[in-house]
């Protein structure tokens, strides 16, 4: 039976502490600091009810905005790794300047070999080639010995080109502008049409005796840069019946479009050409056809109908 009154000495506060209840209430106490401290049961029944209770409350706090961060900043790692691994992937399958510049986003970057480098540099016309580096300056770089690997990194809408050493050492800088990547890109391309399907020759349009005459009367300096690789137009088998000159110009480049009659169907090739020497070539074919103009209006009326 429980005293209720307060004890009065000694032994009467003996009696009362070490009672068969005090006792059980400090074993008991005293098991559970025991078992707490070996095997964590208060932290994880806790735990297991607060991770219960996550769905239902809010997602805000340093611990919410830390885990946030981190996933944030591991989709990011992950979509840049994954981005430069595709394209490293693109450079080395591309077949041309232009297409590693395509596959590129702005301060992106791709390591290839110096030998895919020359590969894709010889596939280059030889004009375009030197607009890139001279064959001579290349030649001297591989004879060196140090060239090793070349690194193509976007900037803007340029491409710059670094070929490196073993340790990654500078040895020449290449800057590849925007109208030079539009004219590796372009340079020779082919069509199935006329000209006059092409909207952008549209009343440029001129015959090609007309216009050859008009080109070998110019200076051989302005001959060249209308024509940068005149070899390609030896190619096809036809003749040439049609020369297009295109009125817009891109980074100091003219697309001129040559038609040729291939039995019955007909073939455009496209070229590029200096924009100033084109423009002179332009204003020659402008005045000579205003000066034949008089006699060609005489002809028509002398002309029976």
């Amino acid at each position: 039976m429980t005293d209720w009154f307060e004890p009065k000495n000694l032994n009467d506060w003996l009696r009362r502490v070490f009672a068969l209840r005090p006792v059980l209430v400090a074993l008991l106490v005293g098991c559970v600091i025991v078992l707490e401290m070996r095997f964590d049961w208060v932290e994880r029944t806790l735990g297991a009810y607060l991770v219960t209770t996550n769905p239902a409350r809010p997602q805000s706090g340093a611990i919410w905005e830390k885990g946030r961060q981190t996933l944030t900043a591991k989709k990011t790692l992950e979509k840049i790794v994954t981005d430069r691994q595709a394209s490293q992937r693109e450079a080395r399958s591309a077949e041309s300047f232009s297409q590693i510049a395509a596959g590129l986003s702005d301060g992106q970057g791709a390591m290839l070999s110096a030998e895919n480098f020359r590969h894709l540099y010889l596939k280059l016309p030889r004009e375009a080639a030197r607009e890139v580096i001279s064959a001579f300056e290349l030649l001297e770089i591989s004879a060196q010995g140090n060239w090793r690997r070349t690194y193509f990194e976007k900037s803007g809408s340029d491409l710059i080109v670094y070929l490196l050493d073993a340790d990654n050492r500078v040895l020449r800088r290449i800057d590849v502008p925007a109208g030079g990547l539009l004219q590796l890109e372009r340079e020779d391309s082919l069509t199935v049409e006329a000209l006059e399907d092409l909207p952008n020759f549209k009343n440029r349009i001129y015959p090609a005796e007309r216009f050859f005459e008009a080109l070998v009367s110019l200076p051989e300096e302005i001959r060249r840069n209308v024509i940068l690789n005149p070899e390609t137009l030896l190619n096809p088998s036809g003749q040439i019946v049609q020369v297009g000159i295109s009125d817009e110009a891109v980074s100091g480049y003219i697309e001129l479009g040559f038609e040729f009659a291939i039995g019955g169907r007909r073939q455009v090739i496209l070229v590029q050409g200096h924009e100033w020497a084109v423009w002179r070539l332009r204003s020659f074919l402008e005045e000579r056809g205003a000066a034949l103009h008089p006699i060609k209006q005489y002809l028509e009326d002398r002309t029976p109908r």
